[in-house]
């Protein structure tokens, strides 16, 4: 069985994706960024009697959690852990784009790196899963801002696997499409803290009919549970895909966009 760290699992996929894959018997490092986090997933794991779980508190932003969590043993790190700030891009303050960046990008560029350097002075051939999404391959107009850290995480993920297959360590991208975990939700809601009729061009009316037609039909709100499922199957593999979108109809959607874009006119 395999040693896995996961960012980002005090909720949502990080969460579901971390309790799957120790009931099936793997080795887990459940990595929260709060200690009310740690405290509530501990629970959560002792009611399933998840003994191969393991809980530790992990802010990628505070160089002591860290420091702690590059002591610990592991094969395969999952970089899961997320923010999003949403609203539109010609408007959104600039130090709101720039903190979601130093989260999704910078500060899992920097640990990914650390944990690298680690791997390959020990002659580890571990493996590197980013948790992307669906919009790091394309931009819908509600969520921006984060679209583009996770496009940058996507060309990041694109470098990792050229550069690290001499040192036996592979690495793949996961792209979740509009699951309902209320991540998507709290994102658009975010961009609303912000937007002002009385400041902004682009008033709220016409950014929340943007969010409703995305979002408020059922193709924007999967069941979390299949992505869920698709990442316990993933994870774990030394053999597989390098970029995995799901669903598929989410796969064939990235794949239109990416055509139009070759047709677009201004």
């Amino acid at each position: 069985m395999q040693e896995i760290l996961i960012t980002g699992a005090g909720s949502g996929f990080g969460e579901g994706t971390a309790l799957g894959l120790a009931q099936k018997g793997h080795n887990v490092i459940a990595a929260v960024q709060t200690w009310p986090q740690v405290t509530a997933m501990r629970e959560k794991a002792g009611s399933l009697d998840l003994k191969t779980l393991k809980v530790e508190k992990l802010d990628l932003l505070d160089p002591y959690d860290v420091a702690h969590i590059l002591k610990l043993k592991f094969d395969i790190l999952v970089n899961n852990a997320g923010i999003g700030e949403g609203g539109p891009m010609s408007e959104i303050p600039v130090e709101l784009v720039r903190k979601n960046f130093e989260t999704n990008v910078f500060s899992a560029l920097d640990f990914t790196q650390r944990v690298v350097r680690n791997w390959v002075a020990a002659g580890i051939h571990g493996k590197i899963v980013f948790v992307s999404s669906a919009v790091g391959l394309l931009t819908v107009p509600p969520i921006p801002a984060y679209a583009a850290s996770k496009h940058a995480v996507q060309s990041i993920a694109e470098a990792m696997y050229e550069e690290l297959k001499p040192f036996g360590i592979q690495v793949q991208t996961i792209n979740p499409g509009p699951y309902l975990t209320g991540f998507n939700e709290t994102v658009v809601e975010a961009g609303l803290r912000w937007l002002n009729d009385d400041v902004n061009f682009i008033k709220r009316d016409a950014f929340k009919k943007v969010v409703d037609s995305l979002l408020g039909v059922p193709e924007g709100r999967l069941d979390p549970k299949d992505m869920i499922a698709k990442m316990v199957e993933v994870i774990p593999l030394r053999e597989g895909k390098f970029l995995n979108i799901f669903p598929p109809e989410t796969e064939d959607w990235v794949k239109s966009y990416q055509q139009q874009l070759y047709d677009r006119t201004i």
